[in-house]
């Protein structure tokens, strides 16, 4: 079968802007795509972080932004189209998570969990979409998560955001493929990270975030629109989606038990 995007075979000079850069998913593809070839802005709010992999890479640029300052995101996009000329792909890595029942959520921690997870990234495509649509080309990736599959357990802010997440990514394709933009969704199951290891809980088939990371630059090279993984882990819950209420919920309770 044909892949919905445009296969990257040469990433040689393309210019990748990665928000959510300093740790885990983000950081890690921003060394695969250096490793490729490509040019590279690694944006998040702790710059230290950032600036490590940038001053090992003339091809690195690292850019401080806070998700959640609407201006912040005007300011990152100007340097980077300054220092790269425009921007091709942008992947939206940044993230907030906390493990919590639903009698455990405060006002406070889901409204920073909903901007971070979704809000910000509507502030991003605000400022990339516009010129992305007049040259005719471009590339836009959600990260979202298999938690946005069905109703997990302690994912009760977290999934419904990453649910949100997994509309969108269908809506921008539908909006911007015939407009010359690619539209990639990235649905990774658990993965060892800073929030993950909040979790108190088995996390079947856990990967590193350089696994996590090969297997979207290798989804995103060939084109897919939805990157999921590992198959083993989400083609079950992909499954279990299917399933009568009824089922879905004895299996979801047996998760919970667990």
């Amino acid at each position: 079968m044909f892949p919905l995007n445009r296969p990257i075979n040469d990433w040689h000079n393309k210019r990748v802007w990665i928000v959510g850069a300093s740790s885990g998913i983000g950081a890690a593809l921003a060394q695969e795509a250096l490793r490729a070839g490509a040019m590279v802005a690694l944006s998040a709010r702790r710059i230290e972080a950032l600036e490590d992999i940038a001053n090992a890479d003339a091809n690195a640029l690292a850019i401080q932004l806070d998700v959640l300052n609407d201006s912040a995101w005007t300011l990152a996009y100007q340097g980077i189209r300054e220092r790269f000329g425009g921007v091709d792909l942008v992947i939206f890595c940044a993230a907030d998570y906390r493990p919590e029942r639903s009698w455990e959520v405060t006002p406070s921690g889901a409204n920073r969990t909903l901007s971070v997870n979704v809000g910000s990234v509507y502030s991003g495509l605000a400022n990339v979409l516009p010129e992305m649509i007049l040259r005719g080309s471009g590339g836009i990736a959600l990260v979202a998560s298999v938690a946005g599959y069905i109703g997990l357990p302690k994912a009760s802010v977290y999934g419904p955001t990453k649910a949100a997440l997994i509309n969108l990514a269908e809506i921008l394709y539908s909006d911007l493929h015939p407009k010359g933009v690619d539209v990639y969704l990235i649905n990774p199951g658990f993965v060892r990270t800073q929030l993950t290891a909040r979790n108190d809980f088995h996390m079947p088939a856990l990967q590193t975030a350089e696994g996590a990371a090969r297997s979207i630059f290798k989804g995103i090279s060939s084109g897919r629109f939805e990157i999921h993984f590992p198959w083993r882990f989400t083609m079950l819950l992909k499954l279990m989606r299917m399933l009568p209420y009824r089922l879905r919920f004895a299996l979801i309770g047996q998760l919970v038990k667990t």
